[in-house]
């Protein structure tokens, strides 16, 4: 790899300051409230430029996932290798790798990357479809896991990984987040699929801090590509330098915003996807017609 400006250093082409940069690395979301297009308007919302490699094609809309096609492992390199080769990039985000050989293909891909990695375990959709095979999570635990700064599982992911059921209470999530962490990453152990007012994600370090982030829980249909958003936006805090704990309380307290502002979206009609840009958008209704 060439060497490459670090973001914020002047660009001799154009005179501008280079804007910090994020990787995303998973599937493909057709109806863009999940996956890659969820990763990219997150880096977008929060002022990152997003770069992205699809590892799969998923046909899917806010019901369900209808179909998933592997991209060929060789075009997986091509894509990761053409952007690390150019783009100066300051942290990658780890989505969906539904395959063993993709899990390997992704990992000997990032052999020459230094920077924070943030891998998000995704293992089944919000609508149920598996999204990650069996054979797969073991190339995960064993491949990709050592190699993150960080890693994001929801309690049934986080108990999937070490193939133990999930978490029912804050201390058995704290306990399994520890034994995460004794494999290399850190640990965001996101606690919404359990119950209460509040929702608490426990952020687990290697050395053995603990920080919890907590919130009321929000009452919505529209949770579409949450765990997308979050660790895209961790990475995107990264990428622009932010120390791990102020990146992910930065990113917990920006989806909060996106949730509770999703139901002004009104797309679809199953598991709505959160909005990205509420920071961005007017909140004025969309005008019934267009005058000249």
């Amino acid at each position: 790899m060439r060497a490459k400006p670090h973001h914020g250093e002047t660009s001799l082409r154009s005179g501008a300051a280079a804007p910090a940069i994020a990787l995303t690395i998973a599937g493909s979301d057709s109806s863009g409230g999940a996956g890659t297009q969820a990763d990219l308007k997150t880096f977008s919302a929060l002022g990152v430029y997003g770069a992205s490699v699809i590892v799969a094609l998923t046909a899917q809309n806010t019901r369900a996932v209808t179909a998933i096609h592997d991209v060929p492992l060789d075009v997986v390199e091509a894509q990761t290798a053409a952007v690390l080769d150019d783009l100066d990039v300051g942290a990658i985000k780890i989505g969906m790798l539904s395959s063993p050989d993709i899990v390997h293909t992704v990992a000997k891909a990032l052999e020459g990357y230094d920077g924070p990695v943030v891998l998000d375990p995704v293992i089944v959709s919000k609508s149920g479809a598996k999204l990650l095979r069996d054979e797969a999570i073991d190339a995960l635990v064993s491949t990709l896991l050592p190699r993150a700064t960080l890693i994001t599982p929801n309690l049934p992911e986080a108990g999937a990984l070490l193939g133990e059921p999930a978490a029912r209470d804050d201390e058995e999530a704290r306990a399994q987040g520890e034994r995460l962490a004794r494999l290399g990453p850190a640990v965001l152990m996101k606690g919404g699929h359990a119950e209460g007012a509040l929702c608490t994600d426990l952020l687990v370090l290697p050395g053995g801090g603990l920080s919890r982030f907590t919130a009321p829980r929000i009452d919505t249909p529209n949770t579409h590509g949450t765990g997308c958003s979050l660790s895209s936006a961790i990475a995107a805090g990264l990428a622009k330098g932010l120390e791990m704990e102020d990146a992910v309380r930065a990113a917990h307290d920006w989806l909060q915003g996106a949730i509770r502002a999703s139901d002004r979206l009104k797309v679809g009609s199953g598991h709505g996807p959160v909005h990205h840009f509420h920071q961005l958008w007017s909140d004025q209704e969309p005008r019934d017609e267009v005058t000249s």
